[in-house]
């Protein structure tokens, strides 16, 4: 068992590449400028070799209304072309701290009208209760809790790995 006592650990590099993709259920919270931006028990996991796991939450657990579509798009071989998003809490803005699959590709059309946070960009993410710790680097935006083995991806000089 994990730490938190309720799963049995996971190494990243057990992972599948293609990523995979699985319903979870436990409670997913976004926090940030003193608002739950995102509160759900319907999130979709994606799992992939190195990478902690992104969580996806969808539109209708979402403070949408905090989110403001940004320029600039980026490209997965797997997912597709994702588009990226600022948290507007007030007057503090998170430069694209949450990213989206308009229209993904053949095997992760589930993500569809979902959202995902870089943990590290808001002021606190959680997973049953349990504080993520973001992944290192700027590009991926995987959750690391305990239940979740590394090495992961992301660090400098792991990006060719």
């Amino acid at each position: 068992m994990s730490a938190s006592g309720s799963r049995p650990p996971e190494c990243v590099w057990d992972y599948p590449r293609p990523p995979a993709v699985q319903n979870d259920s436990r409670r997913i919270v976004v926090e940030c400028g003193g608002q739950v931006v995102a509160g759900t028990t319907r999130a979709v996991r994606v799992l992939e070799t190195s990478h902690p796991p992104v969580f996806y939450i969808p539109s209708a657990d979402v403070r949408t209304d905090l989110l403001r579509a940004v320029p600039g798009r980026s490209s997965c071989e797997w997912k597709g072309e994702a588009e990226y998003w600022d948290l507007v809490v007030g007057g503090d803005i998170r430069s694209r701290a949450a990213w989206s699959y308009a229209r993904p590709r053949a095997g992760y059309r589930v993500l569809t009208g979902h959202f995902a946070f870089y943990a590290s960009r808001v002021d606190r993410c959680t997973v049953e209760g349990q504080t993520v710790k973001a992944q290192e680097g700027d590009f991926y935006g995987g959750w690391i809790t305990t239940e979740v083995r590394g090495p992961f991806k992301g660090a400098p000089g792991t990006l060719s790995w």
